[in-house]
């Protein structure tokens, strides 16, 4: 089939089946232009807690779809790729950090979204880049705090919080890659160029931002700067929602350090998902999410608490 007859399809079986299509950020930009809803994990945790869709469509990566089913566990809940997973989640297996908990009795767990269902079940709270620093705050000066699995996230917590939370030893292969030096050159080309870095990404990285924050919030600045260009240091997708918000402003993706290929970071794992798979998993209602119900049923409280808390 042509991309507007997939599109066309979509359309139709989105209406006749009752689904809701939510997609991230980092999605390619014609996915982002069929969904409902695009936003960040904490935007779209809170879409998939509101619908009443028979069916949600998340595009995006396996952990996204596995927190829609946690916060819907009686809706059918599809991916377009199960191949969609995330290096951060994989990262935090979850035997080994069940053990790391264990030898650290007396702390609270928070756990970043990006992990799986069994790793959210062993948290206290689950949290997002956009509201971590809030739901860390929320908690004691003195309350000790296991933080996982985002190494680099955590580090930048503890920096402008004050804390010394306990770190998982986990990062985003996207994230962590970005070049040092690149974004110093791209600087010196663009002066007057404001650095956009997401929490993900290590210290040296989030030392040259202008303005560090999660997908949700680079955009959110970006629109409302007077700054005419921006250096942005996180996955490439965001550009596409920023040119739509700003088409008057100029977006140059942070190069990685591997810049063999292009010069921006890509999620080789969000980019599996394509419109042909989003109409084929629509069409034929798989691949579906499934998640055990026993976990389920431990992993929708700390997830409950973030949304309460962030509110």
């Amino acid at each position: 089939m042509e991309k507007e007859e997939l599109i066309e399809g979509i359309a139709r079986l989105r209406k006749e089946k009752d689904a809701l299509i939510l997609a991230h950020y980092y999605q390619t930009g014609d996915i982002q232009d069929i969904a409902d809803y695009v936003g960040d994990s904490l935007a779209l945790a809170r879409k998939a807690a509101q619908t009443d869709a028979r069916i949600i469509v998340m595009c995006g990566v396996h952990f996204m779809g596995e927190t829609a089913k946690i916060l819907c566990y009686d809706r059918k809940v599809l991916v377009p790729d199960m191949n969609a997973g995330c290096s951060l989640a994989d990262s935090c297996p979850t035997d080994s950090f069940k053990t790391f908990v264990e030898a650290h009795p007396g702390y609270k767990v928070l756990s970043y979204v990006n992990t799986t269902a069994a790793v959210k079940a062993l948290t206290d709270v689950v949290v997002t880049s956009g509201n971590a620093i809030q739901i860390v705050e929320s908690f004691p000066k003195e309350e000790k705090i296991i933080f996982g699995p985002d190494k680099n996230l955590g580090n930048y917590i503890n920096a402008v919080t004050g804390r010394s939370m306990l770190l998982w030893d986990g990062a985003c292969h996207v994230h962590a890659q970005f070049s040092i030096e690149g974004i110093v050159n791209l600087k010196k080309q663009y002066p007057q160029a404001l650095v956009l870095v997401h929490p993900e990404c290590k210290a040296p990285v989030i030392a040259l931002a202008d303005i560090v924050g999660s997908t949700a919030k680079l955009i959110k600045e970006a629109e409302k700067s007077e700054a005419k260009e921006f250096i942005v240091a996180t996955e490439w997708g965001i550009l596409h929602e920023l040119t739509k918000r700003c088409p008057n402003k100029t977006f140059i993706p942070a190069p990685p350090d591997d810049n063999q290929t292009c010069g921006c970071s890509e999620c080789n794992f969000m980019k599996l998902n394509t419109i042909e798979k989003v109409y084929n998993c629509l069409l034929n209602e798989t691949p579906e999410i499934q998640v055990d119900k026993e976990i389920a049923e431990k992993a929708i409280v700390p997830i409950r608490r973030m949304l309460e808390i962030s509110k």
